[in-house]
């Protein structure tokens, strides 16, 4: 089980070949990840792959650097999983927040992955065309709309309004405003995590 879960798909490995980063190209030789050999795993490093199995049904790329640190992946597998499966926002609200963050931090992997998840989760063409062109769409719900806001105002040196906060509070709830900023969280490191290690985005 363990050799599958760590070995990239023929199709994700043929597929992954250049990707631009704004200082040239990423290609899969020139990635910084280094996979684990399936009889090198601690017991810890198994447990964390059995529950990343259980919990998603497949091994998320960020964690072939999370695995390093067993400690680290066993409590990003909890909270990834939480967040995705179990959390208050739907995937297709969700997948708007993890394309800015992507964006904001210039991380191709990221946002190649969840343009197409944009596309996955139902939103229309000119939704997911303003996100690839870095402009704010016209969303079709309120929480969507603010999702997005509160996204790109965790970049901004200032604290969000008073009239966002209160926008956020008023259509999320506190709850969900806590759940977004742990997802916004989350996946900075997620976007870190493949910009530092210089994974390439698959090609079409």
């Amino acid at each position: 089980m363990f050799s599958a879960l760590l070995r990239k798909p023929a199709a994700q490995a043929a597929n992954e070949r250049s990707a631009e980063n704004g200082r040239g190209e990423m290609t899969d030789s020139t990635s910084r990840i280094q996979d684990i050999a399936p009889e090198q795993l601690s017991p810890e490093q198994k447990a964390v792959l059995e529950a990343v199995q259980a919990g998603r049904g497949f091994l998320p790329a960020p964690y072939r650097v999370w695995l390093h640190n067993a400690p680290v992946a066993e409590r990003m597998e909890r909270l990834g999983t939480h967040l995705n499966k179990r959390g208050l926002l739907s995937e297709r609200e969700f997948e708007i927040a993890i394309v800015v963050v992507g964006q904001q931090l210039n991380s191709p992997y990221v946002i190649d992955a969840h343009l197409k998840a944009l596309v996955r989760t139902g939103h229309p063409a000119e939704v997911v065309d303003a996100m690839r062109a870095r402009l704010r769409p016209t969303f079709a719900t309120e929480r969507e709309s603010v999702i997005y806001d509160i996204a790109m105002n965790t970049y901004d040196p200032q604290p969000a309004s008073d009239e966002l906060f209160d926008r956020a509070t008023r259509v999320l709830g506190r709850d969900g405003l806590a759940e977004l900023i742990v997802l916004i969280g989350y996946y900075t490191s997620v976007a870190l995590a493949m910009k530092m290690h210089r994974v390439p985005v698959p090609q079409k």
